[in-house]
């Protein structure tokens, strides 16, 4: 008899103090996460005493911190490593609206065998991706932890902002079956306002382009949404 799927939430975060405890609110004691694990990636903002606060009351609730701000990337591969569960569930930190019914939707396709993986489609994701119906480096998904287990060390070697596309190769050689799964309640803070300002939040967009292009060419990326797209369930 097969297993029913257990699911660790990996949660990376950076100076996300005033946004964090809202998404450890959605997640913890949700009945379909066995375990949260929070890696603090060298904040100066007090992100991880809050995940320390929320994790006082929720013994499934761990929460690392990195010695030094090292990038998502990095933050992910440590959590990779502390996880215990059959599967994994990515989520950022700084999600507006993440509740436990979406929560749900984004994990069920996994667990009630549909798909072997999923990933999110927030309300505010760029308009591309919403017209095509999938967001091929969208940070919240869903996914088998061994696919992942045995390459922390190429994790850690990636650049800041190449996790997504990295999966999505890994996903593609697999031939996992991929649910996509509209969240019409989330969305993510755009990286203006989290800068202080259009031209820091630009730059930091024009930074995440480079990082998923040293990861992959852009022909690759180009060939992920089609496979993706194909994978659909």
């Amino acid at each position: 008899m097969t297993r029913a799927p257990t699911i660790s939430c990996i949660i990376p975060a950076y100076n996300e103090a005033p946004r964090i405890g809202a998404v450890l609110a959605a997640v913890k004691g949700h009945p379909m996460i066995d375990e949260v694990i929070v890696v603090d990636d060298g904040s100066a903002d007090g992100t991880a005493d809050e995940a320390d606060r929320h994790a006082a009351d929720a013994p499934a609730l761990r929460v690392f911190r990195q010695p030094r701000n090292g990038g998502k990337t990095r933050a992910v591969a440590r959590g990779i490593a502390e996880a215990r569960c059959s599967h994994i569930l990515l989520l950022d930190s700084d999600l507006l609206g993440l509740d436990a019914d979406q929560i749900g939707a984004l994990i069920s396709p996994v667990t009630e065998g549909r798909a072997e993986a999923t990933l999110s489609l927030r309300r505010n994701a760029p308009l591309p991706w919403r017209l095509i119906g999938i967001d091929y480096i969208s940070g919240e998904r869903v996914m088998p932890r061994h696919l992942l287990a045995d390459r922390t060390d190429t994790l850690q070697e990636l650049p800041r902002f190449g996790l997504e596309v990295f999966i999505n190769r890994l996903w593609l050689e697999a031939d996992l079956r991929v649910a996509v799964v509209r969240w019409p309640g989330v969305e993510s803070p755009f990286k203006h306002e989290k800068r202080g300002g259009w031209i820091d939040g630009l730059r930091a967009d024009v930074a995440m382009l480079g990082d998923i292009f040293r990861t992959v060419p852009p022909t690759e990326t180009l060939r992920q949404i089609r496979g993706l797209r194909a994978r659909r369930v």
